[in-house]
């Protein structure tokens, strides 16, 4: 018999061994999760708000041009802004914040200036510091501060002007490591901005503790040492160390006798300032014995800032204050010149600028008649060549006093006493940053990093100076007799 054939059927078409299905799979799934991580990792960059003023809006009481960075691309950025926020104080060597206190106590006292700090705190002796008062100033602040066993945190609100920030809070990390262990747990609320806000008519029934640059009498903000103690790099301002020094010698390169008779005043007056404007219409050397000089600062920075340096300005007898917007950084510059310093009815108060004596370290112009008092200022200073050297010398020496040292020593004092008044144990905020030297040298670009390393400190040598509660009675002695002179 023929053998039996099985009809044919049908194949399945042959598929893809595993083998090559694997590799596609795999490929496919690592780029997905490469995109996926990337999304994340550059969503949680763009939440991340850092002191140099990424991710943050101008504060709203004080508007400025939003802030524009040098990073060439988003992923340079991004991968900067987490390395900066997140990585840079973890492996950093913090072991001089982890000292225990101290126990010497200095045997000086603090310079008189120190004074004014319990002035300044006195609204809170009876109250004190609770959490309800820094919910409250929070509304007020662009950033907050808690130092806890020695270790910095910072919490951003809204960006500040420039680098404002970013040397304030330098400022406060190398207060760390000039007292290291001494400097105890504090919770602070700061604005970066000019002028004061806590009014003290509207805030009598509570009044908000937050630190800034000046004061009024009319308000309860704390006047704090301003960034520039450690650098202005967007006007090429040194720290003060270095600035003053460089000022002291040139106002020493002539003589009294030889410096130009007049008043000079050079800046900005393009601030919603009145008294500049005012200063303005004074600008003759002849009627009204005076210099005035329009500064821009945009020429200025094209120009490398060779016409703005501050150890060129000291060739006049006479130099005058004017404030802008608010208080002004230029009065220390001015006052180091060892030129008789004409000081336009001050509204504003920063931290030392209290210690000055009219007629002693500067001559008073009030703002009422300004030219014609600046000429007799000028007239009588010339006429007085002895007198007004006296008092030119005597504001340098006022400032020479001012050393930083001494900035950082108030800075200490303030913090202290600040700290005593709080109900409640500082914690930083789980929205709050670690920052550290290295992190702020890590977010700053290319110029800020060379004047922030340049104004860093070490470990001091001795003991913080001793304050002396008794001491700030004569401060309201001092308010008295100037409510007397002003209403003269």
């Amino acid at each position: 018999m023929a053998p039996l054939h099985r009809p044919p059927t049908s194949r399945a078409p042959s598929s893809r061994t595993p083998s090559n299905i694997l590799p596609s799979v795999v490929a496919l799934s690592f780029l997905a999760l490469t995109f996926l991580i990337c999304y994340k990792v550059d969503d949680f960059a763009a939440q991340t708000k850092t002191v140099a003023g990424h991710n943050l809006d101008p504060t709203p009481w004080h508007l400025f041009p939003p802030k524009i960075f040098s990073e060439d691309t988003r992923h340079a950025r991004t991968v900067k802004i987490i390395h900066c926020s997140y990585l840079a104080c973890r492996y950093a060597n913090n072991t001089a914040t982890r000292l225990p206190l101290h126990s010497a106590v200095s045997t000086h006292q603090c310079p008189e200036i120190f004074r004014w700090i319990h002035h300044d705190l006195d609204p809170w002796a009876r109250s004190r510091i609770s959490m309800e008062h820094l919910d409250e100033s929070k509304k007020f602040a662009a950033f907050r501060v808690v130092i806890v066993e020695g270790r910095l945190y910072v919490d951003m609100y809204y960006a500040c002007v420039q680098s404002r920030a970013i040397f304030t809070i330098w400022g406060l990390v190398q207060l760390l490591r000039r007292f290291p262990g001494m400097v105890p747990d504090v919770d602070m609320m700061f604005d970066c901005m000019d002028r004061p806000t806590i009014n003290r008519t509207e805030n009598k029934d509570m009044p908000l503790p937050l630190f800034r640059y000046c004061t009024t009498d009319a308000h309860f903000d704390i006047p704090f040492p301003d960034w520039s103690f450690w650098g202005w790099p967007e006007v090429n301002i040194r720290s003060w160390g270095e600035e003053f020094k460089d000022i002291k010698k040139s106002s020493k390169s002539s003589n009294w006798s030889s410096k130009l008779p007049r008043a000079y005043w050079k800046g900005n007056p393009d601030v919603a300032s009145p008294v500049r404007t005012e200063l303005l219409t004074c600008n003759h050397s002849i009627k009204w014995g005076a210099q005035i000089m329009r500064q821009d600062w945009d020429q200025e920075a094209r120009d490398g800032f060779e016409q703005s340096k501050l150890s060129n300005q000291c060739n006049h007898r006479y130099k005058i204050y004017a404030e802008g917007f608010a208080w002004s950084v230029s009065l220390k510059y001015i006052l180091s010149c060892g030129s008789m310093s004409l000081i336009i009815s001050p509204l504003y108060q920063d931290f030392f600028s209290r210690g000055l004596d009219p007629l002693k370290n500067y001559w008073p112009i009030p703002f009422d008649n300004m030219c014609e008092s600046i000429k007799h200022a000028v007239d009588w200073g010339n006429d007085h060549l002895s007198e007004a050297e006296a008092i030119g010398q005597q504001g340098q020496n006022f400032m020479e006093s001012l050393s930083m040292d001494t900035v950082y020593a108030y800075m200490f004092q303030l913090i202290t006493e600040y700290s005593k008044l709080l109900d409640f144990k500082p914690t930083p905020p789980p929205s709050a940053l670690e920052v550290c030297p290295e992190s702020l040298l890590c977010i700053a670009d290319e110029k800020q990093r060379q004047f922030l390393e340049k104004s860093a400190t070490s470990a001091s040598l001795v003991p913080p100076c001793s304050l002396n509660r008794a001491g700030s009675d004569s401060v309201y002695s001092w308010l008295q007799q100037e409510e007397t002179r002003k209403a003269m």
